[in-house]
């Protein structure tokens, strides 16, 4: 094989090299956001709050039931949607009749809340599992704050080296999924991402007391004791 052949044989290889290289980038989609906030950003929709209050053998809901329910009710009388909907097994082992008188007593804390009879609704669910505790199940729409996509997804294979990805020095697809939805959950009003509060009212007389310090020459900061041995300052 002459000098030039040689030459045009390795040209030939290496632009076709080049072609498969550029064909797997289109495929597999190895180009994304780099930052946390960009692949998985924290946007608002409008979701299912539920609730499960299991029912005992008498109907009797126990008070720390008693106290799940008076804050779900709460919480859906200042951001609920809709109607409030109390689901009611059909086909479980517990007593009918103590279905009831929990469905009663749950209908009875709502009107208590100030919830109006045409807005709740009574509907049943078939009990998939007889062996399975089946509850009383009350939800509602609300908005809430959500991660936009899935967490859990690998589109790229961690376990093969790749020496392109490994020189860019980026993030993989799921980095910061998780806690993205962490903090989306801890969010009481998903508004709050949108604007800020109007501002509340102050403490006239400690902003007083503080302003009289400074002038003063004192410093306005609190002092108290903790286990009376130190003195903390904040």
């Amino acid at each position: 094989m002459t000098r030039i052949a040689l030459r045009l044989t390795l040209l030939a290889a290496t632009a076709g090299l080049a072609a498969c290289a550029a064909d797997r980038r289109l495929t597999t989609g190895s180009t994304y956001p780099a930052t946390v906030p960009e692949r998985h950003p924290i946007v608002l929709s409008d979701s299912p709050r539920n609730l499960d209050v299991f029912v005992t053998g008498t109907g009797h809901i126990d008070p720390r039931q008693a106290d799940d329910v008076d804050a779900f009710l709460t919480e859906y009388r200042r951001y609920g949607r809709g109607v409030l909907v109390l689901e009611v097994p059909r086909g479980s082992q517990v007593p009918g009749g103590a279905v009831e008188r929990t469905l009663e007593r749950v209908r009875a804390r709502a009107i208590t809340f100030g919830v109006g009879a045409r807005e709740i609704v009574v509907a049943p669910y078939p009990v998939a599992n007889v062996a399975v505790s089946a509850p009383l199940r009350i939800s509602f729409q609300r908005m809430q704050a959500k991660v936009a996509g899935s967490c859990g997804l690998w589109p790229q294979d961690l376990g093969v080296t790749n020496a392109g990805f490994n020189a860019r020095n980026e993030s993989y697809w799921n980095f910061g999924c998780a806690t993205q939805a962490n903090v989306a959950s801890q969010i009481v009003d998903p508004v709050d991402l949108v604007r800020g509060r109007q501002e509340g009212r102050i403490d006239t007389v400690i902003r007083t007391q503080n302003l009289t310090d400074l002038r003063t020459g004192k410093d306005p900061s609190t002092s108290w004791k903790q286990d009376g041995r130190a003195s903390v300052k904040n």
